[in-house]
């Protein structure tokens, strides 16, 4: 099986570029699966049912999301409804959706680190522990995880720590994709960060001015998703021996698209 794992989907920008790229790579790259990052797609923070649904058609099969997920509260009913959207699975069980969904034999987890992140949720260690042991009595094919994390040492030790039990994690929400893509020892596919789908000319997807301005002033400032230039898509393709679940290929897939958003 052959999976494509897309960055956080910023803005209009973004999205543009998922659906200038994304159907050409399915079918180049023979892609039996994707999953993406939505949590930003909607002007940099949050996702709308409208953006969801335009997410799924340019060839996306379950979009992932992390802490900006609470920022449109339309998408709310979706997440507790049969839509292919998933949260972190260690927020507390009242948060609204689930984290965690099984596709034929395909296993998507979606977690969210602690270090240097919103408070109040639980430990990813033992709730994905808890969540491989239900996955277990029936086990899939495929087991994926979207790790959303600030640390870069926090993204690293989870994928040595999952090693040989999943068949790829991959890190989101630093906005910034790292080259360090990679078969761990045990035979998970591993990058610390896809990086992101948005604008090129930004700071991690916002307008330059509007980061600049909270960096000297030390002043709230509203971000913006910046706009106008090229747009860049960031993921990997991981290549998965569906007898073992473990990956034996993965490798970067970056694009650049060269029109005005």
């Amino acid at each position: 099986m052959r999976v494509l794992l897309i960055g956080d989907i910023v803005g209009k920008p973004g999205r543009k570029a998922l659906e200038a790229f994304l159907p050409d790579i399915r079918q180049t790259e023979k892609v039996d699966f994707v999953v993406a990052n939505g949590e930003n797609a909607a002007g940099g923070f949050g996702l709308t049912p409208e953006i969801a649904e335009a997410i799924f058609d340019a060839g996306v099969d379950v979009i992932t999301s992390g802490n900006h997920i609470w920022d449109q509260r339309e998408i709310f009913p979706l997440l507790d409804g049969e839509s292919p959207i998933i949260r972190p699975a260690n927020y507390p069980s009242v948060a609204p959706g689930r984290g965690i969904i099984r596709i034929g034999g395909v296993a998507v987890i979606n977690l969210q680190g602690r270090v240097f992140m919103p408070e109040g949720t639980h430990s990813p260690w033992t709730v994905i522990d808890d969540l491989l042991d239900e996955l277990s009595e029936d086990p899939p094919r495929v087991i994926l995880v979207d790790f959303h994390t600030e640390a870069t040492s926090e993204q690293n030790a989870m994928g040595w720590y999952l090693d040989g039990r999943i068949s790829a994690l991959v890190g989101t929400h630093t906005h910034v994709p790292t080259a360090d893509a990679k078969l761990l020892p045990r035979g998970t596919g591993f990058v610390t960060d896809l990086g992101m789908t948005g604008p090129v000319n930004s700071i991690i997807g916002s307008r330059p001015d509007d980061v600049l301005s909270r960096f000297l002033t030390a002043m709230p400032k509203r971000l913006n998703v910046a706009e106008g230039g090229p747009s860049q898509f960031n993921s990997v393709i991981v290549q998965i021996d569906e007898t073992t679940g473990l990956a034996n290929e993965i490798r970067r897939i970056d694009r650049i698209l060269n029109e005005t958003p």
